[in-house]
């Protein structure tokens, strides 16, 4: 089952005996225990695997609860169901598991939480808990997924966002759900309830990560705006970002555009494109939107200018805070040049 569909039924008030929530996106798995703590409306009791035995928790979801009608119980860390399992001095009787999910009681609500991308689906244990326990998916989102979980915030939030800014909080979020859900309220508080968030409104607000300010950077030279690119380059340098690094990420984009032009050339659809350079379609989309501005030669100029300074650097020819602010002024001074 996928984490909407699951999602969904537990907020609808239906409440399955036995739960399991595999995968890495710790996102999914605490938006799910919040919405099934609230439906079950029960004190909960939490075990960890690597510390206490499975056949513990299993007694204690087989015994009648003393204070309420129901128990919930969190049961994390199966590192049975992992197809390595981790080496623990705890010893796990998985057969009363077995027994357990074959005829669960009704009064207990058990959540068994595997933060583990995959399970070992030859063991038994694995294959009687797939036949007899609601299994939840809880890995990151693929990309078609994203925007499917973006649109559902934002309608929780009463917002709207455009396409542009769908595809930027993409970009920096997808591997980090919790800081997409904080950056949404962040927009929500600057834009109030019933907007619709643009590009400019989300590059504006949101909290800026070093691939979005190197991409902002790209912008600043394409401009040939240096004060713009010496506040960017501040701002990085508050992040630790040293200037051999922040000479690696610009190197990166630039190679990006130049790959970009050079498929274009020969005719390459945007689909296309995307599949043969391996990384995040946005980036792809945006270096071919830059790749208009910029000639054959200049990108070769850029890159020539960056090799030059990150040798500068690592042979100590020069002082990296020096070098780089005269990098800055090459990459903002270039004229412009014929687009071919």
């Amino acid at each position: 089952m996928s984490y909407n569909q699951a999602l969904k039924a537990v907020q609808s008030g239906k409440l399955a005996s036995v739960y399991v929530l595999f995968g890495t996106e710790y996102y999914f798995i605490d938006q799910l225990k919040q919405a099934i703590e609230q439906t079950a409306d029960t004190d909960k009791i939490s075990y960890d695997l690597r510390e206490v035995p499975l056949q513990e928790a299993v007694t204690d979801a087989e015994t009648f609860p003393f204070f309420s009608d129901k128990k919930l119980i969190f049961v994390n860390y199966p590192v049975f169901l992992q197809p390595k399992p981790e080496k623990t001095a705890v010893q796990h009787d998985v057969s009363v598991l077995e027994q357990y999910v074959n005829a669960p009681v009704d009064h207990t609500v058990l959540v068994i939480i595997a933060p583990y991308e995959k399970l070992d689906a030859r063991k038994k244990i694995t294959k009687q808990l797939k036949k007899s326990a609601v299994m939840v998916d809880c890995n990151p989102v693929k990309q078609q997924n994203f925007h499917q979980l973006l649109q559902e915030i934002a309608n929780r939030n009463h917002i709207q966002i455009d396409k542009n800014a769908a595809n930027l909080l993409e970009s920096e979020f997808q591997e980090n759900l919790y800081m997409l859900e904080k950056e949404v309220d962040k927009l929500v508080n600057y834009a109030g309830e019933g907007s619709t968030i643009t590009y400019e409104i989300a590059a504006e607000v949101i909290s800026p990560s070093k691939t979005f300010n190197a991409l902002q950077f790209v912008d600043a030279v394409l401009q040939k705006n240096l004060s713009q690119a010496v506040k960017i380059f501040k701002e990085l340098e508050k992040m630790s970002e040293e200037p051999i690094g922040l000479i690696a990420l610009l190197a990166y984009q630039f190679r990006i555009i130049y790959q970009v032009k050079l498929m274009l050339e020969k005719g390459y659809t945007l689909d296309r494109m995307k599949s043969e350079i391996k990384v995040h379609p946005y980036v792809v989309q945006l270096a071919r939107d830059r790749s208009k501005y910029f000639s054959k030669e200049r990108l070769s100029s850029f890159i020539h200018y960056l090799a030059e300074a990150d040798e500068s650097i690592k042979r100590g020819k020069m002082d990296k805070g020096i070098a780089f602010e005269m990098l800055l002024y090459k990459l903002t001074a270039t004229p412009q040049t014929n687009i071919k």
